[in-house]
């Protein structure tokens, strides 16, 4: 009886446990969600909205940081989405939301000195008080969230890694965000609309 009831108290606690994970993982955007703007710092001192790209078709928001090391292996990659899709009408928009009290190597000045050493044709943001992941539901760096601008807002298209491989980008098969952003500019299904981000998780 009393190994029973042993028994019966050890499943229920894992199933209590179950549920609350995956409560957790279920916050923030969801496919088909509308993203609220933001007003975030760049690195040149200006306030950065989404609202400010008129002529923008949609956004590449990534949100990464200069010390985690799968941020940095996806730099290189990261600009070079920009710089095929930003006149496209899809630019990046890159987003730091790591605690620099935990994470000193990520505070403003940091981020100023790697964008300068690495070139970055886009936009690098503060999530000064970590307000904008959590709504997002960002969880790695980096994390990926492609949106379509339409009439009702900024529509959640594509959630997740930016590819398969963030080791070598030679040795890469699949281009999760490149497969998105040509479905969504050639008016058609994007075939993988969610993916399982890879990297260091947010710092907090």
């Amino acid at each position: 009886m009393k190994h029973t009831f042993k028994t019966f108290f050890a499943l229920l606690t894992l199933v209590i446990l179950s549920s609350f994970s995956y409560l957790g993982e279920g916050h923030g955007y969801h496919i088909g969600d509308i993203a609220t703007d933001f007003s975030l710092e760049n690195i040149d001192g200006k306030m950065v909205s989404l609202s400010d790209y008129d002529s923008a078709k949609g956004f590449i928001v990534v949100f990464t940081c200069n010390t985690c090391p799968y941020a940095v292996a996806y730099e290189d990659r990261v600009e070079a989405l920009n710089k095929k899709y930003a006149k496209q009408g899809y630019p990046v928009i890159a987003i730091m939301p790591n605690n620099t009290k935990v994470k000193p190597g990520d505070k403003m000045e940091a981020m100023q000195a790697r964008a300068k050493a690495k070139g970055f044709t886009f936009p690098y943001l503060m999530d000064e008080g970590q307000k904008i992941y959590p709504q997002y539901g960002a969880t790695k760096t980096p994390h990926v969230y492609i949106l379509e601008k339409t009439k009702k807002g900024n529509v959640v298209k594509y959630i997740g890694a930016i590819d398969d491989n963030y080791q070598d980008a030679k040795a890469v098969n699949k281009k999760y965000v490149e497969d998105a952003v040509d479905a969504l500019l050639s008016g058609k299904e994007i075939e993988e609309k969610q993916t399982r981000a890879i990297g260091c998780s947010i710092k907090v």
